[in-house]
């Protein structure tokens, strides 16, 4: 059965990242027969991300950037509440808590950056439009080395969670490659070597898209594991029901229920919530209904 979740937040991101680049670029080739825009050097042949973003399409660009991050902002959110919930394996240590309100401060850092870059074009505003750049750059690596940190130290806990070392091994591969990159377009684009500069931009931001998808592999997980959260919520209900009865009468009476058998309630209750947050293998129980928000 098709399980909606939190997981369709990366995928959205995704989607909308590489439909974005896909259509500035097709746009540039097809469309604008390779135009050589003002804001490229007279020796430039192939145009950066920026240089198409700041024609015709900017609309599209801005739009692109502030939805895909946006999203992926929300994944980063997501993440941290269903571990906080214990929908996902939870951050049990101040460390592993640090490490994760880094990986979305330095997130949010690289959202900044994206949308006011976009909006602040090289066509007009060339300067603030690199130091945007750069913040971009520099806040998404950022949150992944922490992000990589935080599985690392949730995987040696949770042994038996290959997710996460899946998940730990695609961020690591990211954050690699993206520094090498990064340092390569850095050192092209301010030595003057434009076209190369450029075919670097693209490979970067194409990669970026495969580590927007990657957080699909972190909450999926979530759809398996609903029914613990509806089960605390119901052993609680219960235990709440029979401690305050609300017809007025005494505790003792109320739906036939002894001291005994609601002390045992209580105990029941307080043991989910011990499941949630204690049992790491609890969740892979199969779901059994279609939405899990």
């Amino acid at each position: 059965m098709f399980r909606l979740s939190y997981w369709v937040f990366p995928i959205i991101a995704g989607v909308i990242w590489l439909a974005t680049l896909l259509g500035l670029l097709l746009y540039w080739n097809v469309d604008a027969h390779q135009e050589h825009y003002a804001s490229m050097a007279d020796s430039q042949r192939i145009a950066y991300i920026s240089d198409v973003g700041a024609s015709r399409l900017k609309p599209l660009f801005v739009a692109g950037c502030v939805i895909t991050t946006v999203f992926l902002d929300i994944s980063f959110g997501a993440d941290r509440w269903l571990r906080h919930k214990g929908r996902l394996v939870p951050n049990t240590t101040r460390g592993e808590k640090i490490l994760s309100a880094l990986t979305i401060a330095f997130a949010v850092v690289g959202t900044v950056g994206l949308i006011l870059l976009s909006i602040f074009d090289t066509a007009h505003h060339p300067r603030l439009h690199d130091v945007f750049l750069l913040l971009f750059i520099a806040g998404y690596v950022l949150s992944a080395i922490f992000i990589c940190w935080e599985y690392q130290r949730l995987g040696i806990r949770y042994r038996d969670h290959r997710v996460l070392r899946i998940s730990f091994w695609i961020k690591l591969t990211f954050v690699v490659v993206e520094i090498l990159l990064a340092i390569t377009f850095v050192a092209c684009t301010f030595t003057g070597r434009y076209n190369a500069g450029a075919v670097f931009e693209w490979i970067i931001a194409f990669i970026f898209s495969f580590y927007v998808f990657s957080f699909y592999v972190d909450l999926y997980p979530a759809v398996h594991t609903k029914n613990l959260a509806q089960n605390n919520l119901t052993g609680k209900a219960h235990v709440r029901s029979a401690k305050y009865p609300t017809n007025g009468s005494s505790a003792t009476a109320n739906d036939g229920l002894t001291m005994r058998e609601m002390e045992e309630g209580g105990r029941m209750g307080d043991s989910s919530d011990r499941v949630l947050t204690m049992t790491p293998q609890q969740y892979q129980q199969p779901a059994v209904v279609s939405s899990n928000f």
